[in-house]
């Protein structure tokens, strides 16, 4: 369940010369009994809410007065919103005789007094805005509007403005309507209303809010996930440019990265990670490797000598705006998936209660979730809807995993193995041959439901460079296939060096024979440029390499030099 919360005017949009229906009364207790919410955003005064809807207990807030006043129909408690209404303006319009009524927040007129309340604003030197609502005219402090009321309530009951639909008719709606994720516009609303919403419904008022809660029930308003374009994000742009860039819905399925390493992947995540940040969705980012380090919209768990701690995390993801990072350098390699095993649990618990983290990223996948995994009944469906996954080879991730893949991005060269090994697992036949084949950091994209070819993309790379931790390299522990093996000429060693601290300890003491033929293969400058990402360091180590008039030993210190000068404080 994805929209969890359900936002809407009063009149004119629930309610029809101000009374409900007792069909629309029904249809609201039925999306409530679903397990959503309800929030009124209406510019009444409470006191003639009230008078006129008995049936406020149906939900879980109301904001009135415009914005200007939350009310929690469950305790009877009351929150201002704003400040009172300035006495220097009510006195002069009571002596010009403009008639108002005079709310906890509101001054409220209606036309045709615009104009003397304008005067009157512009005469005492106040910051006062003027909202309309059709006939209706409303005076309240400057920034006060249905958007800002609605932040509040939703941020009392820890949801996200991302699962909320929200529905309206008059002008004041448009400051709440263009938060939510879905916006809708009831068939009687102001054209204005109707041009900017998402969705506009057959029927008018009540009529059209009980149209909307069945859409709600039925499907969770997947039927409208194509007008919903708003929040989509980038995933890369076709080399051509004529045709516009390659978008995806936020709300949509999972998605496959893959490639060798190197290829770009964590460059194209970061990018997609960047837009989810900017249009204020909520990840969680499980990083085995420390890769992701020093991402700064995300708040990071774990070090390279410190485990996560799961409750902490599921702490931090109770607040809707704030991501999180897991560094799981800390966990010996051998425990890292029992770990996200464990974390599991705590995902579906919080997607289940407030639908977020919006999206689940997890690197190397392949290890985390292994072919082998087999889910425990239950903590498979929503722990992994909408995961970005990321690996080297899709023919070892868990088949329950990559079965929820709707789009698979396979970068650089090996983009036809990618679709191949995914195609496998999942049992379906892989798109067609010959593919176009991408160049260096490039991507082919394929639409899983499409009978469309894989397209050929540049994708979206991060905005700023990603800050690789030093010490996750120098101190945690690489995964096998990350780590440098000391193996000589003849294959006769099998010595791992899993970070660049036992690197140096095993070429401190490794024979000649295997220094040297690992220096002249270039495998030194190679891990440092592929694994490490250090392109400075790698330069460095082929200098060295290439010096055949240098001894070994020389070779040996040049190398510990080179790799102490940049990461001193880690090793």
């Amino acid at each position: 369940m994805y929209f969890l919360t359900l936002a809407t005017d009063y009149d004119g949009t629930l309610a029809a010369d101000g009374r409900v229906s007792e069909k629309t009364i029904d249809a609201l207790k039925r999306v409530r009994a679903s397990g959503r919410k309800l929030v009124m955003v209406t510019g009444r005064h409470l006191p003639d809410l009230c008078a006129v809807f008995p049936h406020l207990y149906l939900f879980d807030r109301v904001i009135a007065e415009n914005g200007g006043l939350l009310y929690r129909p469950g305790t009877h408690e009351e929150k201002t919103l704003s400040e009172p209404p300035n006495e220097r303006f009510v006195l002069l319009m009571r002596e010009l005789g403009i008639p108002f009524a005079l709310g906890r927040t509101v001054v409220a007129t209606w036309k045709p007094h615009e104009e003397a309340v304008l005067k009157v604003i512009r005469d005492l030197g106040l910051d006062l805005q003027v909202i309309f609502n059709k006939g209706a005219v409303m005076v309240l402090p400057s920034g006060v509007n249905k958007g800002t009321g609605l932040k509040a309530a939703l941020s009392e009951l820890g949801i996200s403005m991302h699962n909320v639909v929200g529905i309206g008719d008059a002008e004041n709606d448009h400051a709440f309507l263009r938060l939510v994720e879905c916006s809708v516009a009831v068939a009687n609303a102001l054209p204005a209303v109707k041009e900017r919403a998402d969705v506009v419904t057959n029927l008018p008022r009540g009529e059209g809010v009980t149209e909307l809660c069945e859409q709600l029930l039925a499907g969770d308003l997947a039927q409208f996930d194509s007008p919903l374009k708003r929040h989509a994000i980038t995933l890369g742009e076709r080399p051509d440019g004529d045709r516009g860039p390659v978008m995806m819905s936020p709300r949509g399925g999972s998605i496959l990265v893959a490639g060798r390493s190197g290829s770009g992947k964590s460059t194209a995540v970061s990018g997609i990670l960047e837009q989810l940040v900017e249009q204020g969705y909520q990840f969680c980012l499980i990083d085995p490797e420390g890769d992701y380090e020093g991402f700064s919209p995300a708040l990071s768990f774990g070090t390279a000598k410190e485990e996560p701690d799961p409750k902490a995390v599921e702490r931090a993801l109770e607040s809707p705006k704030q991501s999180v990072l897991i560094n799981m350098l800390g966990v010996t390699l051998d425990e890292r998936p029992g770990f996200l095993v464990s974390l599991l649990p705590h995902i579906q618990n919080l997607r289940t209660r407030t639908a977020r983290p919006h999206w689940l990223v997890i690197d190397e996948a392949h290890h985390l979730l292994p072919a082998s995994w087999s889910p425990a009944a239950g903590t498979l469906p929503q722990a992994l809807e909408r995961t970005i996954l990321i690996t080297v080879h899709p023919e070892h991730v868990a088949k329950p995993a990559l079965r929820a893949v709707e789009i698979v991005i396979a970068i650089g060269d090996s983009a036809e193995d990618v679709f191949r090994s995914f195609a496998g697992q999942v049992e379906i036949q892989p798109p067609k041959g010959p593919l176009p084949q991408p160049g260096p950091g490039d991507a082919l994209i394929w639409f899983r439901s499409s009978v469309s070819a894989p397209m050929e993309i540049k994708t979206i790379r991060s905005s700023g460079e990603r800050m690789r931790h030093r010490r996750n390299y120098a101190e945690g522990e690489l995964s096998p296939e990350q780590s440098f093996f000391f193996r000589g000429p003849q294959r006769k060693l099998n010595l791992r060096a899993h970070n660049l601290q036992t690197f140096l300890q095993l070429a401190e003491g490794v024979d000649d024979e295997t220094w040297n033929f690992h220096l002249r293969n270039g495998d030194y400058s190679s891990w440092f440029r592929r694994i490490i990402k250090d392109e400075e360091l790698a330069r460095q180590a082929e200098e060295i390499e290439a010096d055949a008039a240098m001894s070994l030993e020389d070779s040996r210190q040049r190398i510990r030099q080179a790799v102490e000068s940049r990461y001193t404080a880690a090793v």
